[in-house]
């Protein structure tokens, strides 16, 4: 893949990564470059202190006539975001609810099959009653690959609530 892509959302990291590592209410940003390797930063992104300090410079900047558009950009100026590249393929985490009958599974399997996607591991949790968590971690695979199977599991009779899919970075 080539040029720059810009996520935020919510993601699964390894615990053993320098992003994983991180705890309590501090932030961190990862930038990845061919030549440049991983540049970490990391500070302060939650709480009272970082809270405080963040509105009192707000306060004082619009005390002193300071104020800048949202972004440093008038609204107008601003383009619409991209979605991400489907290039950058990614692992998967998908949570589903689905009805405790013969053949759910098949389903599901068949559906992320169409679109291309393989599963790496799945589990079924236990579970009382007529519907069963299953949990399912795939391949690397394309965005828009996953979006079209999501849809069409989601649209299946056996599905009982939205399924739920979550990026694990390799970071």
């Amino acid at each position: 893949p080539s040029g720059i892509e810009a996520r935020m959302q919510p993601c699964l990291v390894p615990t053993t990564s320098t992003i994983g590592q991180l705890e309590g209410v501090s932030n961190m940003v990862v930038l990845e470059g061919d030549f440049s390797g991983q540049i970490v930063m990391s500070g302060p992104g939650a709480g009272a202190g970082p809270t405080a300090s963040a509105i009192l410079g707000d306060v004082i900047d619009v005390a002193r006539g300071l104020v800048m558009p949202v972004f440093g950009r008038p609204a107008a100026e601003l383009a619409a975001p991209r979605r991400a590249s489907d290039e950058n393929e990614a692992a998967y985490y998908l949570r589903f609810l689905l009805a405790d009958a013969p053949g759910t599974l098949a389903g599901v399997a068949a559906a992320l099959g169409r679109s291309g996607i393989s599963i790496n591991r799945m589990r079924q949790v236990e579970h009382a009653g007529a519907e069963a968590p299953v949990l399912i971690v795939t391949h690397r695979t394309g965005r828009a690959a996953l979006d079209a199977a999501l849809a069409e599991i989601a649209a299946l009779d056996v599905c009982r609530a939205e399924p739920v899919a979550i990026r694990i970075e390799d970071v």
